[in-house]
Parts: C-alpha cells; sequence; structure tokens
C-alpha cells in the first residue's frame, strides 16, 4: 500500500503556544495535501512533532519512528521537517519510495537548531530512494536558499523545481492553502 508521510516545520514559542494558530501539523498547504492523497489512495499521516518552537532531534526521532518506514513510503518534509528528513535518512539505511523537501532547512549559521543539524548528509541517500524532489522559491532567505545547496550539492541526482514568488511555502507568502504543484510531484 502506498503510504506518505508529511513532516511540519518549526515556529516560534509564541505561535507554538498561541491559540490564534493551528498547530504546524495543521497549518499551511498540509491539510489540503493530505485530503487530495487520501483521495488517490495514499494511505497519509502527518505527524505533530513534539516542541516544534525548540526541535529536539532524539524526540522527533522517536515520533517519526513510530510511523513504520518502508520501500513503499513517500517522505514529505517543509522546511525544518525537510531537513529532519535528511539527517534521518543519513543515519538509516532504509530505502523509501519518494523523497519530496519543501523549502528544505538545515539552519546553516547554526542559529536556532544546531544540535538538531549536527550530522553530515549521506550521499548514499540517492541509492537509497527512488526519487528525490527540492522545492524552493527564489525569494525565500538566505538559509533556505543555502540549505538547497547544500543539500543539492551533496545528492545531485535530486530533481529541482524552481519557483518564483512562494517565499517559504506557507500561506502568508503563497495566499493559498492549495499547492497542486506539490501534489503533482508526489503523484508522479
Amino acid at each position: 500500500m502506498k503510504k506518505a508521510i508529511i513532516i511540519h516545520g518549526t515556529c516560534g514559542q509564541v505561535e507554538y503556544f498561541s491559540d490564534k494558530y493551528p498547530s504546524l501539523s495543521n497549518s499551511h498547504w498540509l491539510p489540503w495535501l493530505q485530503k487530495q492523497l487520501l483521495i488517490n489512495h495514499v494511505f497519509t499521516q502527518t505527524p505533530e512533532m513534539p516542541d516544534a518552537y525548540s526541535p529536539d532531534y532524539k524526540k522527533w526521532k522517536d515520533e517519526f519512528e513510530k510511523l513504520g518506514i518502508d520501500e513503499e513510503t513517500i517522505l514529505i518534509g517543509h522546511s525544518c521537517g525537510g531537513g529532519f528528513l535528511i539527517r534521518w535518512l543519513s543515519e538509516n539505511n532504509v530505502k523509501i519510495k519518494k523523497l519530496v523537501l519543501v523549502a528544505p532547512w538545515l539552519d546553516p549559521e547554526a542559529k536556532k537548531a544546531k544540535d538538531f543539524f549536527n550530522f553530515e548528509i549521506n550521499k548514499n541517500i540517492q541509492d537509497r530512494v527512488n526519487d528525490i524532489h527540492i522545492l524552493f522559491s527564489t525569494d525565500d532567505n538566505k538559509d533556505i536558499l543555502a540549505s538547497v545547496k547544500t543539500i543539492n550539492d551533496k545528492i545531485p541526482n535530486s530533481i529541482m523545481h524552481e519557483f518564483s514568488n512562494f517565499g517559504h511555502f506557507i500561506y502568508r507568502d503563497m495566499k493559498t492553502d492549495k499547492f497542486p504543484e506539490l501534489l503533482n510531484i508526489i503523484l508522479s
């Protein structure tokens, strides 16, 4: 059975604890994408990763590994979630169907999550994943663009998808909670 796991990014502590914002697993385009994948017969989970305002790799890893990843799994990560998936795949010899990174972040200046990203990208990831897609927008911030370059340099067989005016692929930047371009990449 095809299955997908969508991993959200991080946010500030005020947003995390405020009832004015949805949980990260229910924000931006994530709920729409989950529903669209379910409609297309792809069992999809979007877990809420613990303490996303201050990501702890071990906590995220423990939560993620409860989901059962195998050769039929499609992994989708946004921002910090994309960086998490790169680290997890670098440290675990697991085969998956597809990896899709949306504005992946590796905290290149070690400002917020330096321990979270204290790892080396394993270039052999590309030998264990059928397709690796990286989506980025030219108007995203320099840390994201630096992370995209780092990942592409280490995993050169990645398929790059360049967008303009999508910012960090969040509702505020995209002005929509739908992301059909991403859905098409996942289903292709």
